[in-house]
C-alpha cells in the first residue's frame, strides 16, 4: 500500500558523524537556539514551559570538550567548596532524609546515614517526600507512574511508622522554590543534616548544587550520596581514560569492577527504632497524608484498580518478585527472554522506576543465586544481570553527556537528520492501527498494561524511526507518558537505540524487519492474538501478516487495517536518509 505522507517538515542534514567539537573560528555563539526550535516546540519536543528552545548542536559540543560544565561537576563543585563548613556542622534536634526515587527501607545508602547520626546524638530521624506537579509535568511521568508512587508512598509511610519515623508529605506546586522549601522544613523541625540520594538528570543535578550551597549559608549540612546505581558514574573509563560510550566494555569493566571491590555490592541495612521520643516530639508529622496525584496525571477508577492488581505497590512486593523470579525463571532467561507470547522476565522495571528496589540488590541477590559469580556459570543469571547493568550504563552515558536531558541524542547530528512529522501515521502507530501486527501489538500492550516487553520496544522504537522516518522524541515523549516503569536514562538510551541515534549507533544494521521480528519473536501468533482481537481467528503463519497470506478476508471484516508503509521502500529511505545526515559514514 502506498504511503500516506504530508509534506516533510525538514531539519538541516548534512552534519558529520562525529562528537568531536567542530573547528574553532572564533568564540561560538552557544546562546543560539538550534535551527529546528520552532518545529520541536510545535510538536511538543521541547515543553517550553519549563526549557528553552531546543539547544544548537555547537552547545553540545562545548559540554563534550568541557567549555560548558557538566551539572555533575558543578554539584561536586559545590560539595567540595563547602567541605569543611559542612564537616563542623553539629547536629540539633533531629535529622532528614529526603526521600525521592528511592522509596524504600531495604538498602538505602542516605537513609541508613542519616538514621546512623541520629541513633550516634539520640535525635529523630524524619522522612521527608515532596510531591511537585511541576516536575512530573515537566519530566513526562505517566500518570500510572504517579499513581505507583503514590501507592508506594503509602506502603511506605506504614513501613516508617512500624519503626516510630514520620514521614512528612506536601506538594510544592513551583518546582523552582523545593531547595527553599526544604531549607525552611530543615529549619522549622530543628535539624542540622539533611541526607538524600543522587538523582542523576540535569535538573535534579542543578537543583542539589545549589541546595548544598543554600543549606550551608543557614547551618545545615546537606550530603547527597550515589545509591541508584551499582557502580556510580565516573568510576569506569576506558583505556584512553574516556567514558564508553558502548555497551559491551563498558559491561565487562563494570564485571571486573565489582569483582575488584565486592564493597560496592554490600547492601545497606534498613533503619531501626527512631531514636529519642519522635511520637511526643514530632506528633503532627506522623498523620501526614499521601498528597493526591496532580490533575492532569490522574487515572479513571478503573484504571486504578487495574494497575493495582497488575503492580501491588511497596518494597515488600519488589523482594517477593525478585525472588521468585531468581528460583523459576532465572536459570532460563538466556534463553526465553525475547519471547514475547511468555512471561519469561522479572516485570521489576516497575519497582526500580519508583526506588521501591534497589539495582544493587537485585544484583547482589542474583550473584548470590549464581554461586556467587558475576560473569560465568549459569548464563541465565549472567544474562538477567547484565540486563540490569544496562540502567546504571545509560545512567553514566546521562552524566558524561548531560545534553542528552535537553532533547538531544548523544550523536547531535542526528538531530539534523530529515525527520517527518506525518500526524496521521504517528497517531496511527500510538492506536496500535499500522497494519503490522507485531507493532499494534506492542503498543495495544502499553496503551493497556503501561508496560511493553523489551523486545517489543525495539521493535515499535525502529518502526517509528526508520519505517516512518518519524522524529525519535516523539515516541520517546509517548513512552514516558504512558509507561509505569518511565525511567529517562533507559527510555532515551533504549530510543537511541532504536533510531540509531544513541551510543553505538549503526544505523545502516539496525532496521529492523517487522515480519522477521514477529515470526521469530512470537512464532505461533499468541501475542499478536492476545492484543489484536481482530486477529484472533487467524490461523497460523498468516497471523504475521494477514493481507499477503491469504488472511485478509478475515482481517478486512474484522477491521483490521492494510500496513500504513511498505518497509522495503522505507528501509530504502530510510538508509538515504541516514546516509545523507552521516555524510555517508556508517556511523
Amino acid at each position: 500500500m502506498p504511503e500516506k505522507r504530508k509534506p516533510s517538515q525538514t531539519a538541516q542534514n548534512g552534519a558529520k558523524n562525529n562528537t568531536s567539537p567542530p573547528p574553532k573560528r572564533g568564540k561560538p555563539d552557544l546562546t543560539t537556539p538550534h535551527p529546528n526550535a520552532r518545529q520541536t516546540e510545535s510538536f511538543g519536543i521541547v515543553l517550553r514551559q519549563f526549557y528553552p528552545p531546543e539547544m544548537s548542536n555547537e552547545r553540545c559540543h562545548a559540554y563534550n570538550n568541557e567549555t560548558l560544565e557538566r551539572p555533575m561537576r558543578s554539584l561536586e563543585r559545590a560539595f567540595s567548596d563547602t567541605q569543611d563548613v559542612r564537616r563542623a556542622v553539629k547536629p540539633n534536634a533531629a535529622v532528614v532524609h529526603w526521600f525521592k526515587s528511592d522509596l524504600r527501607l531495604h538498602d538505602n545508602r542516605a537513609l541508613r546515614m542519616a538514621y546512623e547520626v541520629a541513633r550516634e546524638h539520640c535525635i529523630p530521624l524524619i522522612g521527608l517526600y515532596i510531591l511537585s506537579p511541576e516536575d512530573l509535568t515537566a519530566h513526562l511521568c505517566s500518570p500510572a507512574r504517579v499513581d505507583l508512587t503514590l501507592r508506594t508512598l503509602e506502603t511506605l509511610k506504614r513501613d516508617l511508622g512500624e519503626l516510630e519515623i514520620p514521614l512528612y508529605m506536601e506538594t510544592q506546586e513551583k518546582r523552582g522554590e523545593i531547595p527553599g522549601r526544604v531549607v525552611e522544613l530543615c529549619r522549622e523541625w530543628r535539624a542540622n543534616h539533611l541526607f538524600a540520594n543522587m538523582e542523576y538528570e540535569v535538573d535534579e543535578l542543578r537543583r542539589e548544587a545549589k541546595l548544598v550551597r543554600l543549606c550551608v549559608e543557614q547551618g545545615i549540612a546537606f550530603e547527597a550520596v550515589h545509591d541508584t546505581c551499582v557502580v556510580p558514574p565516573g568510576l569506569l573509563s576506558s583505556q584512553q581514560g574516556r567514558q564508553y560510550a558502548v555497551y559491551s566494555p563498558w559491561f565487562g569493566a563494570w564485571q571486573t569492577f565489582l569483582m575488584d571491590n565486592p564493597e560496592y555490592l554490600e547492601v545497606s541495612e534498613e533503619p531501626g527504632a527512631n531514636p529519642g521520643d519522635a511520637r511526643k516530639m514530632l506528633r503532627g508529622l506522623f498523620a501526614s497524608e499521601v498528597p493526591a496525584a496532580p490533575e492532569n496525571k490522574r487515572l479513571s477508577e478503573e484504571e486504578k484498580e487495574r494497575f493495582r492488581e497488575m503492580y501491588p505497590a511497596g518494597e515488600h512486593e519488589a523482594l517477593d518478585r525478585l525472588e521468585r523470579f531468581l528460583e523459576e525463571k532465572a536459570t532460563d532467561y538466556d534463553d526465553m527472554r525475547n519471547s514475547l507470547s511468555k512471561q519469561t522476565t522479572s516485570v521489576l522495571s516497575p519497582y526500580f522506576a519508583s526506588g521501591s528496589l534497589s539495582a544493587r540488590t537485585a544484583v547482589a541477590n542474583a550473584k548470590k543465586a549464581n554461586k556467587n559469580q558475576l560473569d560465568r556459570n549459569n548464563l541465565g543469571f549472567v544474562s538477567w544481570i547484565s540486563e540490569v547493568a544496562w540502567r546504571d550504563f545509560y545512567k553514566h552515558v546521562l552524566v558524561h553527556w548531560p545534553f542528552i536531558c535537553m532533547n538531544k541524542c548523544f550523536k547531535p547530528e542526528f538531530t539534523d537528520l530529515e525527520w517527518e512529522y506525518d500526524e496521521d501515521l504517528f497517531n496511527a502507530w500510538c492506536e496500535g492501527q499500522t497494519g503490522f501486527p507485531i507493532v499494534d501489538a506492542a503498543m495495544r500492550q502499553i496503551n493497556h498494561a503501561a508496560w511493553m516487553h523489551n523486545r517489543s520496544r525495539m521493535v515499535v522504537s525502529s518502526f517509528l524511526s526508520k519505517d516512518l522516518l518519524i522524529d525519535w522524541r516523539r515516541g520517546e515523549r509517548y513512552f514516558m507518558e504512558h509507561l509505569i516503569d518511565g525511567d529517562f536514562a533507559s527510555n532515551h538510551g533504549g530510543w537511541g537505540f532504536g533510531s540509531s541515534t544513541g551510543v553505538d549507533p549503526q544505523p545502516y544494521f539496525r532496521i529492523f524487519n517487522p515480519l522477521r521480528q514477529s515470526e521469530r519473536f512470537d512464532p505461533d501468533g499468541e501475542y499478536i492474538r492476545r492484543w489484536v482481537p481482530e486477529l484472533r481467528d487467524v490461523e497460523g503463519s498468516a497471523i504475521h501478516d494477514p493481507y499477503e497470506r491469504g488472511a485478509g478476508d478475515i482481517a478486512g471484516k474484522n477491521g483490521y487495517p492494510r500496513p500504513i508503509v511498505n518497509h522495503a521502500a522505507a528501509r530504502e529511505r530510510a538508509l538515504d536518509r541516514y546516509k545523507r545526515a552521516t555524510g555517508g559514514k556508517s556511523s
